[in-house]
């Protein structure tokens, strides 16, 4: 196989320099340019397998760049951008442009150099050109056939341009998916608006989604400043009631009028709304507008929790290392096998944000290189939640005893609400003598008879 030819343009000298040299040690030909200018020269004279690309450039910055060489059609072969000011907007254009994946400075050679393998792989595995369709900074991460599933069901999603209602569990990264419909969508190069739910009362939500008109003067509110685009309402639960009867009202009649306005506006905007997965209760309760949920709930995605595709945890940890030596520029470590299986069945209660901030504080804290399955266990121990659900209890921290007393008093207290409170049905249910079980359900501290009174 020939060696690959990679193109690196940046407008910083040291930047070319160490790049090419890295390059050249592994075995690759490089061609550096200082500018656009030189960019388009080399590609006129040359054919390469990689461009290097730099958002800002002094002459023409490299979204721009990127643009002029996707007009014709697609790019013939793939481009990585690079930038020191990423930005989420900056990569949904380089991802609608057609930019494989995009990296933050200062650099991590080590994810540069696996950065370009993936790319180069891609590219021989394709008959086409190789490009993936979002850069990591937006694509969720995993390979479990959970996440895969989850990933096609937002490809099919964004496609289509009814609002979309995100459940799931606090942590487990709904606003994330989110925006990674609205990268996908057919609105990705407009505007991207996150109106963060709390931030609304009863006395400013009418100006603050609508907008409003003062002697002339014209303030454009969420829904106005999200035109063309997407508008992200996080957390539903949190809304005061009068933001609810304004959102649906909107939502229902496909128009607004700014406060102290009198001439309709037009909703333009798509809307996708993250709410808790347990949000049946809140409309119970009264605290959530069942006509909202309908009018948000055309379409939905169920985001699950951590603890459910476990197998992607090795894959999530390598991710959120490179990403925190790149963005706040920790140290690397590398997380044990040992550790990393450990952390495979840890339960996970706040989900992948509780996974970041674990990452986070390793990199801060720990000198060696290698984190131990001993450094896993003490920054876990007792974070898990004990009276929780039993899926959010982390029994490996605990003795064999005490792991198998909570899962016997977890298991019998919900088979017993199965059966009505009934203890006759309860031992048929799970296959124990009655007596027998009378005696189980005192040492464990069950109390049968609340569970009848509740059931009354």
């Amino acid at each position: 196989m020939s060696t690959s030819h990679v193109l690196v343009v940046d407008d910083e000298g040291d930047i070319r320099t160490l790049i090419d040299e890295i390059l050249s040690d592994e075995g690759y030909r490089v061609t550096v340019a200082a500018d656009a200018a030189e960019a388009r020269s080399a590609r006129d004279h040359d054919k390469f397998d990689l461009v290097l690309l730099d958002i800002w450039m002094p002459d023409t910055d490299g979204i721009s760049l990127l643009r002029e060489w996707s007009e014709p059609g697609d790019l013939d072969c793939p481009v990585v951008m690079m930038s020191g000011h990423g930005t989420v907007d900056a990569a949904v254009e380089a991802t609608r442009l057609g930019a494989f994946d995009f990296v933050e400075k200062p650099l991590s050679l080590a994810k540069l150099l696996r950065t370009v393998e993936r790319a180069l792989e891609a590219s021989r595995k394709q008959s086409g050109p190789a490009r993936s369709l979002f850069p990591s900074l937006l694509t969720p991460v995993g390979r479990s056939p959970l996440m895969k599933s989850l990933r096609e069901n937002v490809q099919q999603i964004a496609e289509y341009d009814s609002a979309v209602l995100l459940s799931g569990e606090p942590g487990t990264g709904r606003g994330a998916f989110a925006r990674y419909i609205h990268a996908l969508s057919p609105r990705a190069d407009a505007p991207l608006v996150n109106l963060l739910a709390a931030s609304l009362t009863d006395s400013n939500a009418e100006e603050q989604l609508l907008g409003s008109e003062h002697g002339g003067d014209v303030y454009s509110g969420y829904f106005e400043r999200a035109k063309n685009g997407t508008l992200i309402i996080d957390e539903l639960t949190e809304l005061c009631d009068q933001a609810q009867k304004l959102i649906l009202s909107v939502l229902e009649q496909g128009e607004f009028t700014r406060s102290g306005g009198h001439e309709p506006v037009k909703l333009q905007a798509r809307v996708l709304a993250t709410v808790k997965a347990d949000y049946p209760h809140a409309i119970d309760s009264g605290k959530l507008r069942r006509e909202l949920i309908s009018n948000l709930n055309i379409l939905s995605l169920h985001v699950p929790p951590l603890r459910e595709y476990a197998e992607d945890v090795p894959e999530l940890l390598s991710y959120y290392v490179d990403k925190l030596i790149d963005s706040e520029g920790l140290s690397f470590r590398r997380f044990s096998v040992a550790a990393q299986n450990r952390l495979r069945n840890y339960p996970w209660p706040d989900n992948v944000r509780e996974l970041k901030n674990l990452v986070r504080r390793l990199l801060l804290t720990g000198s060696e290189e290698k984190i131990s399955l001993d450094e896993i266990e003490k920054e876990i121990s007792g974070a898990a939640i004990s009276d929780g659900p039993l899926v959010k209890q982390d029994l490996l921290s605990l003795p064999l005893r005490e792991a198998r007393e909570q899962f016997e008093r977890a298991y019998l207290q919900q088979q017993l609400v199965l059966c009505d409170g009934k203890v006759g049905k309860l031992a048929q249910r799970v296959g124990m003598e009655r007596t027998h079980l009378y005696r189980k359900l005192r040492s464990l501290g069950v109390d049968f008879r609340s569970v009848s009174a509740a059931e009354d």
